[in-house]
């Protein structure tokens, strides 16, 4: 099995935001201390059971840490994390109000959970020998990320957002988990339900996730092809017509761009050997 997965481990607070870290996610809990950072145009500072959630963390700039600064962080491929957890959950609505502030404050008892989580991966790391190194490394990191949702989920129950952006980038997920791009995939048809242009959608949803519309509305639409695909009642064109791709050879353009096979080799490798 393939275990080409991007994973890292540090203690060292300047190192967060290396080159290499472009198409991670990073988890960095602060032990001890104070420090700071810029991150989508905003100053935050942090310090002991702070913990920092950050997509794109290469994207992060003018850290400083005080000299008894102590912290840990794990980073892993964005897209490996993103595919443990099914398309329309909480890490959604998560990701768009940790753009906005990717600082988390803990108590003390989900600080030490958070730690533990941290070091089971960080102990498992180099088991890449292992057959199902992917799917034990998935494991430890759903673990991790439950325990951050619980505490982002608190944060947020005391701290809602009202921004006119983020309101956007919400009613955008909304219609999405409606199942609506099982047959809308244009950017233009969401901003014109959303009464915005698509320029100024595609602008906001960027900024705010650091993500484009396309990949949300494929992100969701994605699941539903393969529903479609596993039931081996309809065929390939029931699907693409039920899906409203204009062509079954678009459809099967589609499918290989997302799923690395076309539509018929899908079906193949889901038959048993």
């Amino acid at each position: 099995m393939a275990t080409d997965v991007f994973f890292r481990y540090s203690t060292d607070f300047d190192d967060m935001n290396a080159r290499e870290l472009h198409h991670a996610c990073t988890h960095m809990l602060c032990l001890a201390g104070e420090g700071s950072f810029v991150f989508n145009e905003h100053c935050y500072r942090i310090r002991k059971n702070d913990l920092v959630v950050m997509p794109m963390p290469d994207r992060a700039t003018c850290l400083a840490a005080h000299s008894d600064m102590q912290v840990e962080w794990f980073a892993a491929d964005y897209k490996f994390l993103q595919n443990l957890l099914p398309s329309n959950n909480y890490s959604i609505g998560g990701s768009i109000s940790l753009a906005q502030n990717p600082v988390i404050r803990l108590t003390d008892e989900q600080a030490r959970h958070l730690l533990g989580d941290l070091h089971r991966v960080r102990d498992r790391m180099n088991d890449r020998h292992l057959l199902f190194f992917r799917e034990l490394m998935g494991s430890l990191c759903l673990t991790l990320i439950y325990d951050i949702f619980e505490a982002h989920a608190q944060r947020e129950a005391t701290s809602p957002h009202s921004d006119r952006t983020a309101s956007i980038v919400r009613q955008l997920m909304a219609l999405l988990a409606t199942g609506t791009c099982r047959t809308e995939r244009e950017v233009s048809y969401y901003a014109e339900r959303l009464h915005v242009s698509p320029k100024y959608l595609s602008a906001t949803v960027k900024r705010v996730t650091g993500h484009s519309v396309t990949s949300y509305i494929d992100r969701h639409a994605i699941p539903i092809l393969k529903e479609y695909l596993d039931d081996d009642r309809l065929s390939l064109t029931q699907i693409a017509e039920r899906m409203h791709f204009a062509s079954l050879s678009y459809f099967s353009r589609y499918c290989t761009k997302h799923l690395g096979q076309s539509p018929s080799e899908y079906r193949r490798s889901l038959q048993p050997r």
